[in-house]
This record gives structure tokens, C-alpha cells and sequence, in this order.
């Protein structure tokens, strides 16, 4: 299959972004122009666009409709046993299915905007027997000047509830535009989170002693992560901002979402040091496996014909 890409531009600032909409609907590049100056905001690998780089692994991965870990290749729910694939080194599955299959273009307009969608039974109906329900995810991104705003809708189409878990996994690169980007500050706002056990959450949630340092910023040099963090702090109502800092170029990137639909983030740098995922969920990796416990960690069901709202948007100026 040939690779389908979108371009889109935003016209007055000269900002752009590339969606690669056979593979997930995956945003991989992002120029930004602060300042006028052009900065690549996302980090991909530099065959991503050729259609045959690990889905997970560039980009904005679109996590649905499991963000993270499930224990194993089986899921099991209201009695019956699902089987996934393993995609990690523990042999769970991870990530859900829509980060990995191709979508469909459904409105497009203005040249800054663009929304796809993947509905489960329609597009690859071998899901019917990989998840208890039918499932149906709508993307839309617009460019608007530095600014590419993302919002997803997340509805039921069938007529059984849909248990699931929501996220995305953008990797930012550093530095901004900068020579080092061992000096750019990554800001956090993160007060807890969720001890891991080979990569899976244990069920046991703690403090975070050094918060304020987290909140206030890390330098990138000393940020080494693979985790699960939560009690996300709100800077204005209820939205979550957590930034990108380059010194040396003097541009800032922010992540910015909601608490009232996220509640945990997974922060995570790759080995090759390129770039820093801050990956908003609406639930912990594994949380269906915790509910089985009693520990509530996020793990939702939405009933037939209802539906979910989230937005996430990146700002560089």
C-alpha cells in the first residue's frame, strides 16, 4: 500500500503539519514559525513517512481503545476472552488498534484542516472478535497560526457498552531549534504516581517528594523516564499545561489538556535521546487489570450510541 499524506499549512504564519493518514492518522511533523524562524516540533523517524516504522514509535500514535499495557494477549471482559497481539518486550499488548491501521479522510477544508476517522467493524472487521464492542474514533487537526489544535471524539456505535481507555503519544523533539538539547527545560505539572512492575502499573500510587522540582522544571540532561505519572495539577480551570523550554533558541512548546478527561501522563524519553513523549491518558496503562483488583484507575464504559470529548493542543511560540 502507498503511503497517504496530508499536508496541511496555515497560510499567515507559514506553520505546517504532515499527517499520515494510512497509518494511524499519525501527525508526524510539525513546523512551527516563532518568531519567523522555522522549528520542527515533532520528532519522527526520518522513514516514518514510507509506512514501515514501528506505528508507536513517531509521531502523535493515537492510543484507542487501550492507552498503554494490557497484561498478557488476552483480555477478558463481562466473561468472555478477547485475544490481542504482544507488542513489547514482556509480551503484553499494548496500544490498542488504531495507531497501526489506515483511516479515512472524511472532511477536509481550508488547507489548515483536516478531520479522519476509524470506525472498528467498518474498517477492519476482524475487531469483532478482538474487543467486546464496535468502536468509532474521530480526528480532527487545524493549524492556526503556531498552534495545531487536536480534538478527538470517541462514540459507540454498536449496541453493547464499549469499555476502553483513551490516549496520545507525541514525541517533542529537543532541542527547539537550539544547539543542546540537554539544556532545555521540561516542565511537568505531576504531584503522584503509579509504581510500575515490568512496565505495568502495581495498583500502588504514591507521592511525588520532589514535585515542586518536577513542576518547576527538570533540565532535559536529568530526565530519564519511563512512567506513569497522575495528580496532574490544573494552571487555569482545569487545564493541564506542560512545556518545552529551549534556552538556546528561546522558543517554548506547550502541551496543553484538559483534567476533566485526562488524569494521567505517561512521560517517557526514547534511547536515542532525541525527544521526550508527555503522553496525556484518560486512564492508567493496565487499569482494566486494576479494576479486576478494586483499584480505580480510570478504566471507563461508554453505553451504546454515547459518546466522549478530548482535546489536546501543542503551542510553540
Amino acid at each position: 500500500m502507498n503511503p497517504e499524506i496530508t499536508i496541511l499549512q496555515d497560510a499567515k504564519s507559514g506553520s505546517s503539519a504532515e499527517i499520515l493518514v494510512s497509518l494511524g492518522f499519525n501527525c508526524f511533523r510539525f513546523t512551527a514559525m516563532p518568531k519567523g524562524k522555522a522549528v520542527e516540533v515533532i520528532w519522527a523517524h526520518r522513514e516514518f513517512a514510507g509506512g514501515e516504522q514501528r506505528p508507536s514509535g513517531s509521531g502523535i500514535p493515537i492510543l484507542f481503545p487501550f492507552p498503554g499495557r494490557i497484561p498478557g494477549t488476552t483480555f477478558e471482559w463481562e466473561g468472555k476472552k478477547y485475544e490481542l497481539e504482544a507488542g513489547d518486550a514482556f509480551g503484553n499488548a499494548i496500544h490498542g488498534f488504531v495507531h497501526k491501521r489506515p483511516w479515512r479522510v472524511i472532511e477536509q477544508s481550508g488547507g489548515n484542516r483536516i478531520v479522519g476517522q476509524f470506525h472498528a467493524w467498518k474498517d477492519d472487521p476482524a475487531l469483532k472478535d478482538r474487543w467486546p464492542a464496535d468502536f468509532r474514533i474521530t480526528a480532527t487537526y487545524e493549524l492556526q497560526g503556531n498552534t495545531l489544535h487536536t480534538h478527538y471524539l470517541l462514540d459507540n456505535p454498536g449496541d453493547t457498552p464499549l469499555p476502553f481507555g483513551f490516549g496520545t503519544h507525541p514525541y517533542f523533539r529537543v532541542p527547539l531549534g537550539g544547539a543542546k538539547a540537554e539544556d532545555c527545560i521540561v516542565k511537568l505539572p505531576v504531584s503522584a504516581q503509579w509504581e510500575l512492575a515490568e512496565m505495568l502499573p502495581t495498583g500502588k500510587r504514591s507521592e511525588l517528594a520532589n514535585a515542586g522540582e518536577f513542576q518547576a522544571g527538570l533540565r532535559f540532561a536529568d530526565c530519564k523516564f519511563d512512567d506513569v505519572f497522575t495528580g496532574l495539577v490544573p494552571k487555569q480551570g482545569d487545564q493541564i499545561v506542560s512545556s518545552i523550554a529551549d534556552p538556546g533558541s528561546q522558543v517554548e512548546m506547550q502541551i496543553r489538556f484538559s483534567a476533566k478527561e485526562f488524569r494521567e501522563c505517561v512521560v517517557y524519553t526514547p534511547p536515542h535521546r532525541e525527544a521526550i513523549c508527555i503522553e496525556p491518558l484518560t486512564c492508567a496503562p493496565s487499569a482494566v487489570a486494576l479494576l479486576a483488583k478494586g483499584i480505580e484507575a480510570g478504566w471507563r464504559v461508554l453505553p451504546p450510541g454515547g459518546r466522549v470529548e478530548a482535546a489536546v493542543e501543542m503551542v510553540v511560540r
